[in-house]
């Protein structure tokens, strides 16, 4: 015969089955809808890619946008006021720009500057952290990024097709392979203080990953490098685009937020999908580029 404790047991035990079953299934569709919308977005980002130089821009030109919004928002936040008029349109015209001569670099920096420098002379109560963060966030995110135009222009037809999308490449399946190795046998935290997730053994296994795509790069034949630049510059990119998450994600902290935004569902906001392209593109365009192999 069930005692009175017996039956509460077996409650306690169906109620905690229960969680934990609606756990799993809570964890398996965070994972669906993560990867899901991962694709949905690398494909739209490899079709821009593989089109051409214009459709790159474009698509690059939205992306810095996004991420000069989500950027604002979260100074906002912080007590800055930025003048987004003035730096979501360089943000946008940054990768437009490298469409064009290199002078449109140049006089675009001087226009922004110059307007910022205006904006602070005739508004009194305008501080020159506004005037700092306004500034920093076009060129955190559409200088940075129009790196990625570059790349693509670099060269014609599909050796810059296949280049420009595995240089992306290179940093998605680090980040996927930090992930799957960290995640894993991750025991040694890299910087608990600002990214409690990310662990040493992450780390190795995200510059295995970018290395790897940085090989199938030289086994095409396509490129004028050898294996050594290949494996070196695949850990370069790798570094870097590790660097570009660890200063999002102290952006992140300093103003307490989780997530730059909520576009992308299960990735956060667009500077989230995007930091570490920020900084491991435009190691990978200048490392080839003073390398010779553009």
């Amino acid at each position: 015969m069930a005692t009175p404790r017996d039956t509460k047991q077996q409650e306690s035990s169906g109620k905690d089955g229960s969680s934990s079953g609606k756990k799993a299934g809570g964890s398996l569709h965070g994972l669906l809808v993560r990867t899901g919308f991962g694709l949905i977005y690398a494909a739209l980002f490899i079709a821009c890619l593989a089109l051409g130089t214009i459709p790159t821009a474009i698509f690059i030109a939205a992306m810095s946008w996004l991420c000069c919004f989500e950027f604002y928002r979260m100074m906002r936040l912080d007590g800055k006021v930025p003048n987004e008029l003035l730096g979501l349109a360089a943000a946008i015209l940054f990768p437009l720009s490298a469409l064009g001569d290199a002078v449109l670099l140049t006089v675009l920096l001087f226009v922004m500057v110059l307007s910022l420098g205006l904006w602070y002379v005739f508004s009194p109560r305008t501080r020159i952290a506004d005037i700092a963060v306004t500034a920093f966030g076009s060129l955190y995110t559409g200088y940075m990024m129009s790196s990625i135009v570059l790349l693509r222009d670099a060269l014609p037809g599909f050796p810059g097709a296949l280049l420009s999308i595995g240089v992306c490449a290179s940093l998605w399946v680090s980040d996927s392979f930090a992930y799957l190795v960290g995640s894993r046998i991750g025991k040694h935290k890299m910087v608990p203080k600002i990214s409690p997730n990310k662990s040493w053994e992450g780390f190795v296994g995200g510059l295995l990953g970018s290395v790897i795509i940085w090989l199938i790069l030289w086994a095409t034949g396509l490129y004028r490098f050898d294996i050594v630049f290949a494996v070196l510059t695949g850990i370069a990119v790798s570094v870097l685009g590790v660097f570009g998450d660890l200063i999002e994600s102290r952006i992140k902290r300093g103003v307490g937020v989780k997530d730059s935004g909520n576009l992308i569902p299960g990735h956060g906001g667009m500077l989230d999908r995007s930091d570490s392209l920020i900084f491991g593109c435009i190691t990978a365009y200048l490392i080839l580029k003073i390398g010779g192999i553009l």
